[in-house]
C-alpha cells in the first residue's frame, strides 16, 4: 500500500476524474484533481505532485501542452498520458519526447497502477533528502531518498556540534567527502575553512610537507616557506581521506599533532599551535590493517572517536533514479545537450546494475551517455554499452531468497556447533521441518561439529 505520494489527475471529464481518484485513493495515494491544463498549472505549487496523470485530448490546453509546461520547471517529474485507442500513435510519439508512459481508455486499474508504481520507482521524483531548504542546506550536496542515508545524516547532525574526531567508513565512490563537508557545514566551525586531502594521492616524501608545512630551504625545491594544510585549516575542519594509505612513519607524527595540537613544519625548530577538527575516512578495514601492523592502534582510537558508515550504492538502489536524473540535468547543461530523460528500460537497467564504483561510477556512466546520445531520451542500448553488460547486481527474487535461507542456516549451525535441536529452537522451527531445510540446501550438521 503506497503512502505519502501525491498524484495530480487532469481530465475534462468529471466522471473519469472521479473514477481515477477512487482507484488511486484505494491504493493509498493522495490525489488532487484538475479539469483543465490551466487549472493543473495554477494548483501545481500547492499540490506538489510526485506524478501527473493527464488526458491527451482536452479543450484549450491539451495533455502534451501541459507536459511541455511542466517539463520546463520540473524536468524529472513523470507524466502519464491517458489516451483513447485511436490516439495511440500520438501517445507513442509523446513517450519519445519525454512522457513517462501512457494508458489507453477505457483503462484497466492494474495497468494504471503499474505505470504509477513504475514512475515512482524509476523516476526519482520523490523530493530528495538533499534538497536545500532553510533547515537542511548543510546537506544540500547529498542527493538521496534512502532511509539508510537519512539515518547516517541524522547521526552526523548530532555529532557535528561536538569537537569529536569523526571516522567515516565506506567503499570508494560512496560520498565520504560530501558527508565530511556536511558535518563541517552544520558545526560551529562552518565559517572557517574545510580542507580535504587524499592521503593516498600524494607521494610519501611530499605528504609530511603538505600536511605540516616546511621552512624555506628545508629540502631541494623548498624555495619559500609553506604553511601546510593543518595551518590552512586552523579554526576549521581538515578531512583526511584514505587515511589507511598513510605511511607508518607519518602516522606517528600525526598522532603527536592530535595529542599536542602543535605542528612542526619540516626544517623548523619550533612547533606552531593549531586548532583543527579532524574527520578521516577510508575504504580499508583499519582493524585488519592494525592486526597486520600497517596502522597504529593508538592513532586509530584518536581518529575513531565517533564513526559513521556509508552504504554502497547497491544497498540504496532507490537512490539510483534520483542521482541519475540529477547528474543528467547537470551534464546536459555542461555539454549543451537537449536531453529530456532516460527511457523506462534504460532506468531499469541502471537500477539493476552492480555499481562496484558506486556514485562515482554512476556519474561516469551518465556522462558517457550524455556525450554519446543523439536523441532527447537516453536509450536502453546506450546505457547497456556504458555499463558493459554489468547488470547482475540485483538477483532474481528466488535466487536471493535461496541464498539468504542457506546463509541463515549456516549461521545457525555455526552458532550451535552443528546441534540441530538448538538450531531449530533458535529458528523457531520443529526438528523435522529444520532437517528438511538442511536437506534442501544439502547442509551436513556433522561438518559444523567437526569444525569446533
Amino acid at each position: 500500500m503506497a503512502t505519502d505520494y501525491r498524484i495530480l489527475v487532469v481530465d475534462d471529464d468529471p466522471g473519469v476524474l472521479r473514477l481515477l481518484s477512487i482507484r488511486l485513493k484505494s491504493n493509498g495515494y493522495e490525489v488532487a484533481t484538475a479539469q483543465s491544463g490551466e487549472e493543473a498549472l495554477a494548483n501545481f505549487a500547492a499540490v506538489r505532485p510526485h506524478v501527473v496523470i493527464t488526458d491527451l485530448r482536452m479543450d484549450n490546453m491539451d495533455g502534451m501542452t501541459l507536459f511541455e509546461n511542466l517539463r520546463k520547471q520540473h524536468p524529472t517529474l513523470p507524466v502519464i498520458i491517458l489516451t483513447a485507442h485511436g490516439s495511440i500513435p500520438d501517445a507513442v510519439e509523446a513517450t519519445k519526447n519525454g512522457v513517462f508512459g501512457f494508458v489507453t481508455k477505457p483503462f484497466e486499474s492494474a495497468a494504471l497502477l503499474e505505470q504509477v508504481e513504475s514512475a515512482l520507482r524509476l523516476s526519482g521524483v520523490v523530493e530528495p533528502a538533499g534538497m536545500a531548504t532553510q533547515n537542511n542546506s548543510w546537506r544540500a550536496e547529498i542527493i538521496s531518498r534512502s532511509p539508510l542515508i537519512e539515518d547516517v545524516l541524522r547521526r552526523a547532525k548530532m555529532i557535528a556540534p561536538s569537537e569529536a574526531s569523526v571516522f567515516i567508513q565506506g567503499e570508494s565512490g560512496t560520498g565520504k567527502e560530501l558527508l565530511a563537508k556536511a558535518i563541517h557545514n552544520t558545526s560551529g566551525r562552518s565559517k572557517r575553512a574545510f580542507i580535504a586531502v587524499n592521503c593516498g594521492a600524494i607521494p610519501e616524501p611530499l605528504l609530511e610537507s603538505e600536511l605540516f608545512g616546511h621552512k624555506k630551504g628545508a629540502f631541494t625545491g623548498a624555495n619559500q616557506d609553506h604553511d601546510g594544510l593543518f595551518k590552512a585549516a586552523d579554526g576549521g575542519t581538515l578531512f583526511l581521506d584514505e587515511i589507511g594509505d598513510m605511511p607508518l612513519a607519518l602516522q606517528v607524527k600525526l598522532l603527536r599533532v592530535l595529542q599536542e595540537h602543535l605542528v612542526r613544519p619540516v626544517g623548523h625548530t619550533q612547533s606552531l599551535p593549531v586548532n583543527v577538527r579532524i574527520i578521516s575516512a577510508t575504504h580499508r578495514d583499519l582493524e585488519e590493517e592494525m592486526t597486520e601492523g600497517r596502522f597504529r592502534e593508538d592513532l586509530y582510537y584518536r581518529l575513531n572517536v565517533v564513526s559513521l558508515s556509508l552504504p554502497s550504492l547497491s544497498e540504496r538502489r532507490e537512490d539510483v533514479p534520483v542521482l541519475a536524473n540529477h547528474f543528467l540535468h547537470q551534464l546536459a547543461q555542461k555539454y549543451a545537450k537537449n536531453l529530456k530523460g532516460l527511457s523506462q528500460e534504460a532506468m531499469e537497467h541502471l537500477v539493476s546494475a552492480q555499481w562496484p564504483g558506486n556514485i562515482r561510477q554512476l556519474y561516469n556512466v551518465m556522462e558517457q551517455v550524455t556525450i554519446l546520445s543523439t536523441t532527447p531520451i537516453i536509450s536502453y542500448d546506450l546505457v547497456q554499452q556504458a555499463l558493459r553488460g554489468n547488470t547482475s547486481g540485483l538477483p532474481p527474487f528466488a535466487d536471493a531468497r535461496r541464498d539468504f535461507e542457506r546463509g541463515y542456516l549456516v549461521k545457525l549451525l555455526q552458532i550451535t556447533g552443528g546441534n540441530v535441536s538448538r538450531a531449530a529452537r533458535l529458528a523457531k522451527r520443529n526438528r523435522t521441518e529444520f532437517y528438511k531445510l538442511l536437506n534442501r540446501h544439502e547442509l551436513n550438521p556433522g561438518i559444523f561439529k567437526q569444525a569446533r
